[in-house]
């Protein structure tokens, strides 16, 4: 029985197994040494720096891989599109545009006032996004990102515009690119956010299966369809803006990550929740090490490193998608998936 659970969970525990190392190797590197024996021996210096700046920034981006993969898992699951996501569905623009009004009617407002702009504004462009693409006719696996990715250039330019108008352009430019430098105890603690709204998304994780399913197919058995919807956009939604109000703009991780993890696990949101969590911390970890290391003392934006990966495999899942229709969806699906 041991064996077969042991089994059944191997890749949930080897992704945990290596997250864990990274995570330790992560916290050792720096531009100021951290030795571990400095800090199980209490020095002060290696103790306020492990506190105020390498904690803050591994907490940081694990909660940034778990959240945006979460959050592309559920959009895709609910838009019953596998290259839908928060860059594809017009949310990370939306959440960016919520942060410049922000700052052109409230300058002075904390990080908490402009998170909630960013939400608010997340929220709308993301269910806008839905309701538009549910009123397309012709639903094309490829037309519908395109859709989305049209939108969100959209909100972009009208973002761009009034950040010129308003000079305000650099000021805005910090959300812009996606960095985890800035990351410091006191002002990175909104990302936090992510943790009960993946509890959230866990527990209705069987309901947004179900409601990928279909509309009628909900209705019959006894699932609010529009609630559900609703419920789990502003999940997702809420995720995203959290991580671009202390990060910036990361693209692709809620786009890539869910759609090698359906490759190898099925398609069962329930069945590979945890493991696109864990897959996608490991993502971005392994990212921001590639990207501090590179041209170390100096340190690339994560964004940089994400978005160069990520177009790779955007392009490849793409043309993989085109070329073998569904099975691109369905490599495992004699052991569950689910459509």
């Amino acid at each position: 029985m041991e064996v077969s659970v042991i089994k059944k969970h191997l890749t949930t525990i080897v992704l945990f197994a290596l997250l864990l190392i990274l995570s330790i190797l992560s916290l050792l590197i720096g531009v100021l040494d951290v030795e571990l024996s400095g800090l199980l021996q209490g020095d002060s210096e290696h103790l306020e720096i492990f506190l105020i700046s390498r904690l803050p920034r591994l907490l940081a981006i694990l909660c940034t891989g778990i959240g945006m993969s979460v959050a592309g898992l559920i959009m895709q699951q609910l838009c019953m599109n596998k290259f839908v996501s928060p860059t594809t569905g017009a949310t990370i623009s939306s959440a960016q545009f919520g942060i410049l009004l922000a700052l052109l009617f409230l300058p002075n407002s904390t990080l908490w006032g402009r998170a909630v702009f960013s939400f608010v504004f997340a929220i709308l462009g993301t269910w806008i996004f839905v309701w538009f693409i549910q009123r397309i006719q012709f639903k094309d696996v490829v037309m519908v990102p395109l859709v989305g990715i049209m939108f969100g250039n959209v909100i972009g330019g009208i973002t761009n515009y009034l950040a010129y108008k308003y000079e305000m352009t650099q000021a805005l430019s910090t959300w812009l690119v996606g960095h985890f430098s800035m990351v410091l105890r006191g002002r990175y603690e909104i990302v936090w956010l992510t943790v009960p709204l993946v509890a959230l998304a866990f527990l209705f994780a069987n309901h947004f299966n179900i409601v990928g399913m279909g509309k009628d197919f909900s209705q019959n058995l006894g699932v609010p369809y529009n609630f559900v919807l609703f419920l789990g956009l502003t999940i997702a939604a809420m995720i995203t803006a959290s991580v671009v109000v202390v990060v910036g703009s990361i693209s692709y991780i809620g786009l890539i990550v869910p759609n090698l993890v359906a490759m190898f696990k099925g398609d069962k949101i329930r069945g590979i929740l945890m493991d696109t969590a864990l897959f996608g911390a490991l993502f971005v970890l392994a990212c921001d090490m590639v990207g501090r290391m590179v041209i170390f003392p100096y340190e690339l934006p994560i964004e940089l490193i994400v978005g160069i990966i990520g177009s790779v495999l955007f392009v490849a899942l793409l043309l993989y998608r085109l070329r073998h229709g569904r099975k691109a969806i369905r490599l495992n699906r004699k052991e569950g998936g689910v459509a």
